[in-house]
């Protein structure tokens, strides 16, 4: 139970006269004349005003004189004649714009027998007034009672009427029609009824019944009406309300004690507030209560209540919430609190209306600013529902007066419900003290769970946690269970706790968060733990697993060098990541280019020399650095070694790896290696094997192998017959007795007939050695040859100047004797001659079709056409070919600069080599005597060169 005494009082509403319009000329209908020229400056109501609602921007009076006035914003004043009595109750609607009344007719009817309900149709006219739609007695019965309180549902279905007598009627159906609702009495009791409200929850529907000496609910949506008690205490009229969703839609009843507040089932909170109330109201999360300013103690407040209007009465408003008292004023016979357009109104006797108008939010804030009260503020402003801003905006005040006092837990606490809108920067500067180690954390852990903090704040906090070697809060902090709990930057963390010395910490999280490269690099550079930054990169995806060796598998290779090579060696052929010490053989493998590897064994041949002969058995693809490396390290291996037999073995390896048919588009670089180690072997095998006789004749001659000369112009002297005339120059120049030698390479030069004697004679003619008995046989045998070819020569010319005579006969006796034709076959198709038949002095007789079909012209033999025109073409290129030169040494006689008219001639083509397209074989054999003596005497002529 709270007391109103213990909560603090403020000035939260301002308090005004309502004024009248401008150009409102005098008082309201009804209402007492001015008494001075002030006076008609403020709203006046009309006098006899007995009942007061609001709603549907109009504040709603009932009369003494049967009338309803309506105050709508601009004030100026309306009404209608609702009775002919006087008017009792009123109940406005918020959400239709219907309005229930209760009031007393005169016409022959006993007023205190049977009041009417009218219920009116604001939207609606009648004859200028509101449409009344439906019009019924208020006492259901015969037996005389007064009605004490009105209410309906806002969905105009239900509508309960107290009595005083302690009856209470429920009308249901839709109340502004007679035909679909139904009257009945829902309670009865002993006391006369003070307050009724409905009350909807979900689809179930309340009502709250209170009399002067209880409180009861009734369930109206259902059947039989349950009823629940709730209190034994009741309260006076007007002295109950129910409270707006921010109090749950609680009932509030005002005794003269206490406030009770209650739930359709059950008693709620209760506020100790004394003095004898007269109202009760809610408006806008405020209770408003009126109390009388002293204690009276009359028989029955129900029926005395304006016994005593002169007495002082306060009118009390309470934030029931936040415990305390926005406004509290002494008013003189107030008639009603009423709310409409967001302030209260407060009627009194005198038909004044004093308007209380709300304080904006942040004057409230600034008057609790200035009373230090920012508890209060706060929770004033999340009733008010103020944004986060300026929730945010009370949070940092609130610290900065604790951190001025001295209380750095409770500001560190205020300013930590500020972060997201207040600067981190601004409380870090406040708490960077030593002293102040402890807020500062608390302050960077909220900031870290809230993922708000960047890589800074995360550096700072870990080393509040170093300094202060806590290292429950450490880990605590870094354990987190999934990568979705983390609130910080990762790797600033493992930065911090890697130069802290906190190097677990830091492995923990490099492992856990994927960070290898931090992980290995703690490893290898601080803990100096290789092996088990070995293993973790036998854990790690292939693309990982690949990077990181490259980067550390020189420092891995330096200290652990048999376990870093057997990881390349299978990261570079089957590559499966290892899971807890077991492979895993379902995932597909994955290979690494071998090559890229080599560098890092710069410093550990015996291990490069196994990880390269693996590479090149498991995997005969691998790149071609391998083999070049694999060839240089076994010819570095041969050069050095000193042991006969390991040293042969080292030959057989290396020459067996070039015979292996992987240098053949390097051949240059294995010749390059076979060169720098001195090689022999491997230089003449690639030598061969690129076809370079000249350089394998070369290499024997400087090493002075005669024999070997001699055996590569045997073996390669049919594809590069110069290595012959190589050889002879070669042995020539020799003043050692190689007599055998250019014996064989003069046989072999005779045979082939490679070279001219002359050139012979005169190439062995510069060594001292060299006798005549050396060449005689040569000699001896190259005159024969030539001795028969001149008689062979002698002959043919013979032949060809016998047949030259026959000719030129043959010619004569054409020109000179008749040509008997005594052919009786065609020459082209074999068939015996038929005329008419076409005859040439050449000797051949075809028949006429056979001629037209075959032949190219009618004055060329066909058969003899072909050979014709080839010796033709032979004379004429002969005669160009004699003008040519004839015009060439014209030229060049009366030229200037010979060298330009011969680059002229080499550009035009003329020095090249002439070809002529022969006949195939056929043709060849039918070939005329002077062009087989022309060529016969070209090729005397290029065997005597």
């Amino acid at each position: 139970m709270a007391t109103y005494l213990q909560w603090r009082r403020f000035v939260f509403f301002d308090k005004e006269l309502v004024k009248e319009p401008q150009g409102n000329d005098g008082a309201a209908p009804g209402a007492a004349p001015a008494s001075g020229p002030a006076a008609s400056k403020f709203l006046c109501l009309p006098p006899g005003i007995t009942v007061c609602d609001s709603g549907r921007g109009s504040l709603v009076f009932g009369d003494m004189e049967g009338q309803i006035w309506f105050l709508p914003r601009s004030l100026q004043l309306t009404g209608f004649q609702a009775y002919k009595l006087r008017v009792t109750h009123l109940y406005q609607l918020k959400q239709h714009n219907i309005l229930a009344s209760v009031g007393e007719d005169e016409e022959g009817i006993n007023p205190l027998i049977c009041p009417q309900v009218k219920i009116w149709n604001l939207e609606k006219r009648d004859g200028g007034n509101p449409l009344c739609t439906r019009i019924f007695p208020a006492i259901p019965g015969t037996e005389p009672t007064v009605v004490s309180c009105l209410t309906v549902h806002e969905n105009l279905n239900f509508m309960a009427i107290g009595f005083t007598d302690g009856s209470v009627t429920l009308n249901k159906g839709d109340i502004t029609r007679d035909r679909h609702s139904k009257t009945q009495i829902l309670h009865k009791g002993s006391y006369p009824v003070t307050g009724l409200a409905f009350r909807q929850a979900g689809k179930t529907t309340h009502l709250f019944v209170v009399t002067t000496e209880n409180v009861q609910s009734y369930i109206v949506s259902g059947k039989d009406y349950p009823r629940v008690e709730l209190d034994t205490h009741g309260c006076g009229l007007r002295c109950s309300a129910l409270s707006d969703p921010s109090q749950d839609l609680q009932f509030i009843v005002a005794g003269d004690e206490c406030v009770y507040l209650y739930q359709p089932d059950e008693r709620g909170p209760c506020f100790a507030f004394e003095g004898h109330k007269l109202i009760a109201h809610w408006f806008r999360g405020y209770l408003v209560i009126v109390s009388r300013d002293r204690k009276v103690s009359p028989k029955s407040e129900f029926t005395s209540r304006d016994s005593q209007s002169s007495d002082k009465q306060i009118l009390n408003i309470y934030d029931l919430c936040n415990k305390f008292i926005a406004y509290s004023a002494v008013f003189e016979d107030v008639v009603d609190v009423l709310a409409e357009w967001g302030s209260l109104y407060v009627l009194t006797r005198d038909g004044r209306v004093h308007a209380l108008q709300e304080k904006d939010t942040q004057t409230k804030l600034e008057m609790l600013f200035k009373k230090n009260l920012f508890e209060m503020a706060i929770n004033l402003a999340k009733s008010q529902h103020l944004d986060s801003d300026g929730l945010a905006q009370i949070f940092m005040q609130y610290g900065d007066h604790l951190y001025s006092k001295g209380n750095h837990d409770g500001a560190v606490q205020q300013y930590i419900r500020t972060i997201g809108k207040l600067e981190p920067s601004y409380v870090i500067r406040k708490f960077l003290d030593a002293q102040r180690i402890h807020n500062l954390t608390a302050y960077l852990q909220t900031l870290h769970r809230q993922s708000l903090a960047n890589a800074d704040h995360t550096t700072l906090l870990l080393n509040c946690y170093t300094k202060l070697k806590d290292s429950s809060k450490l880990e605590e902090f870094i354990k987190t269970k999934s990568e979705s709990e983390v609130h910080f930057d990762v790797e600033t963390a493992i930065k911090v706790l890697r130069q802290a010395g906190y190097y677990s910490h830091a492995l923990y999280l490099a492992e856990n968060h994927a960070h290898h490269e931090w992980y290995l690099k703690i490893q290898l550079e601080d803990i100096k733990n290789y092996q088990e930054a070995l293993r973790y990169i036998g854990k790690l995806p292939f693309e990982q697993a690949e990077s990181n060796m490259k980067r550390y598998g020189k420092i891995l290779m330096h200290h652990i060098p048999e376990q870093t090579t057997q990881l390349l060696k299978g990261l570079c052929t089957d590559y499966r990541p290892s899971l807890e010490g077991r492979g895993d053989r379902e995932a597909p493998g994955c290979r690494a280019n071998s090559e890229e590897f080599i560098p890092i064994f710069a410093n550990n041949p015996r291990e490069l020399k196994a990880f390269l002969e693996h590479m090149s058995e498991v995997q005969p693809d691998s790149p071609q650095g391998i083999y070049d490396t694999l060839l240089e390290l076994r010819l570095q291996n041969w050069a050095h070694e000193e042991d006969p037999q390991v040293k042969e073995k080292l030959h057989a390896e290396a020459i067996s790896l070039l015979k292996s048919g992987r240098f053949c588009d390097v051949f240059d670089k294995a010749l390059v290696l076979c060169q720098m180690h001195d090689f022999q072997d491997g230089v003449l095998y690639l030598y061969e094997q690129g076809k370079l006789f000249q350089q394998i004749m070369h290499y024997h001659m400087q090493h002075e192998q005669y024999r070997q000369v001699v055996a590569v112009c045997e073996r390669h002297g049919e594809q590069e017959p110069s290595l012959w005339e190589q050889a002879l120059s070669y042995f020539a120049r020799k003043e050692e007795d190689c007599k055998e030698y250019v014996a064989a390479v003069l046989k072999h030069i005779e045979s082939k007939n490679l070279m001219p004697p002359l050139l012979v004679v005169q190439t062995l003619a510069h060594n001292s050695t060299a006798t005549l008995s050396v060449i005689r046989d040569y000699l001896v045998q190259k005159l024969q040859k030539q001795s028969q070819q001149i008689a062979q020569d002698e002959l043919r010319v013979r032949r060809y100047r016998e047949e030259t005579t026959r000719i030129r006969q043959e010619i004569q006796e054409l020109k000179a004797s008749p040509k008997i034709f005594q052919k009786t076959k065609c020459s082209i198709c074999n068939s015996a001659l038929e005329l008419p038949s076409v005859h040439f002095l050449c000797g051949h007789s075809f028949h006429q079709h056979c001629f037209e079909s075959y032949s190219e012209s009618d004055a060329d033999c066909p058969t003899c056409l072909p050979e014709n025109r080839k010796v033709m073409d032979m004379i004429r290129a002969q005669e160009q070919k004699r003008d040519l030169h004839d015009q060439f040494q014209h030229q060049l006689k009366c030229s200037n600069d010979s060298f330009s008219v011969i680059a002229d001639y080499f550009g035009r083509g003329v020095f090249n080599k002439l070809t002529l397209l022969t006949d195939p074989p056929t043709a060849r054999l039918t070939a005329s005597l002077e062009a087989g003596l022309q060529r016969d005497l070209l090729m005397h002529a290029r065997r005597g060169t």
